[in-house]
């Protein structure tokens, strides 16, 4: 046991004494490199958070960086922890974030889904329920988490079906090549969505087209079993009445069975459950319960996966009417909001209680000013934000929400200190102000406190100039 204690004791001598050794190069990434291990592999502490929480809403005073950092945290979890500049991800890894800002004319046909303008083959206008942007998100996870789940063999038996679907379609020519029905209907493939096969029935004089669901026949050709009537497929859908949408489906499945297709024969891998990140700027600005409509129950981090799922407001309009809409447990959603655009006391109540909030105080995000490349200027601007902040706490009306945040002071890449207040700052806490009385006092100590006029444009400028 002592000799043990002894050698433990030794190698932990030996540790300090190679770190002492070790080059500041080194040393810092060793700092990482614990960072790392203690946020769960990931670099941003908010990583971690997120993965726990589900949803998370960053809120506080303007200019703080919410934005930046939630594109932060999302590159960081996609990437595993390898890495946190939302830019440097490949397009690949791009399609697992999505980004949307609200504002108050957006709607639940923006963010859900809803009825849209078409203009139809013959030139006539029309309409067509299509996906909004959540949606289709929700569906690329929903993919690769329902995907994830199944067997190599069952991915190959799919993608061989895929493949099967794909080769046979372009092999048709569209509006010539004839099928039959099995009661001798004659009928055209006009053309091929990622939804429908429109098929033209000239010797139909009521319905002459129709727009076939095409998943019905993926998954009739998926199951493997044999389908030799209308019946069969009546049956495998579990309906009690046929559709006049599956004597098109048997002869289309028929000539696809019947087709010789060269399948990719290449083994398939276990799909890789990747994590899927959806941000929301601004949140607070549109008008939640509409957008989401009954999607509250679907994001709460209690019912992610089937045991939320629910029937979207046009759900007798899609293909499959019976289908369920559900958000996997791979997708992570980040708020963002600054408190004075609306009060966050009148946030949905709702949805108040399906995110975690995390309040970024002005000064919270101090780092990102070391993207000036000038560390005098930075410690300059780190300097006047603080003086400034004071002050405006130091209003009675005011408060910590109007903060000027770090973002702010990034325009120093351009521009000198006078040209940031009288351009930026000036005018948004006039804004602040409006109304109080007082007002040219007030402003009088904001630009004292700041450093207006302080320093002659020249010098500030020639400052300025030393970034580069």
């Amino acid at each position: 046991m002592e000799t043990k204690q002894q050698e433990k004791f030794e190698l932990t001598i030996t540790a300090e004494k190679d770190e002492k050794e070790t080059s500041a190069a080194e040393t810092e990434a060793a700092v990482q490199e614990e960072l790392v291990q203690q946020f769960k592999g990931y670099r941003n502490p908010f990583s971690s958070m997120l993965i726990e929480s589900k949803n998370l809403i960053f809120r506080g005073a303007p200019g703080t960086g919410k934005s930046y950092l939630a594109k932060e945290i999302a590159a960081d979890i996609i990437s595993n922890g390898y890495e946190d500049n939302y830019s440097c991800l490949t397009d690949e890894l791009k399609k697992q974030v999505e980004f949307v800002q609200f504002h108050p004319s957006y709607d639940y046909s923006d963010f859900v889904e809803g009825l849209r303008p078409k203009v139809n083959d013959d030139g006539t206008m029309g309409f067509e329920l299509q996906d909004g942007i959540f949606k289709k998100f929700v569906a690329r996870a929903r993919k690769n988490y329902e995907d994830s789940q199944k067997s190599p063999e069952t991915m190959e038996k799919e993608i061989m079906v895929q493949e099967s679907m794909t080769e046979f379609f372009s092999s048709v020519e569209f509006g010539v090549d004839t099928f039959k029905t099995k009661h001798k209907n004659e009928f055209t493939i006009t053309s091929v969505d990622d939804r429908h096969i429109n098929v033209s029935i000239p010797g139909n004089a009521s319905v002459n087209k129709l727009a076939l669901n095409l998943d019905e026949v993926r998954r009739m050709l998926e199951s493997g079993q044999e389908f030799t009537k209308v019946k069969d497929i009546t049956t495998f859908f579990g309906k009690t009445f046929a559709s006049q949408g599956y004597s098109y489906d048997l002869p289309i499945y028929e000539a696809i069975k019947a087709k010789k297709i060269t399948a990719s024969k290449a083994r398939t891998k276990q799909e890789e459950l990747k994590k899927y990140i959806f941000i929301i700027d601004e949140i607070n600005r549109g008008e939640i319960s509409k957008i989401f409509g009954e999607l509250f129950f679907a994001i709460d981090p209690g019912y992610r996966g089937k045991s939320g799922e629910i029937s979207t407001q046009y759900s007798n309009l899609h293909p499959n009417p019976d289908e369920k809409f559900y958000i996997p447990e791979n997708v992570y959603i980040i708020g963002t909001m600054n408190d004075i655009d609306r009060s966050v006391d009148s946030f949905d109540f709702a949805m108040r209680r399906r995110f975690r909030f995390v309040e970024l105080p002005a000064d919270e995000r101090l780092e990102m000013l070391a993207l000036l490349e000038n560390e005098e200027l930075e410690a300059e601007a780190i300097r006047r934000m603080a003086a400034l902040n004071k002050e405006i706490s130091a209003v009675e009306d005011l408060n910590k929400n109007y903060q000027i945040g770090a973002s702010y002071f990034l325009k120093l890449k351009t521009l000198d200190f006078d040209q940031l207040w009288t351009d930026y700052l000036q005018p948004l806490l006039q804004e602040y102000i409006q109304g109080m009385k007082d007002e040219e006092e007030i402003m009088k100590r904001f630009a004292k406190a700041y450093g207006y006029p302080n320093q002659s444009r020249g010098d500030v400028h020639e400052a300025t100039q030393d970034q580069g």
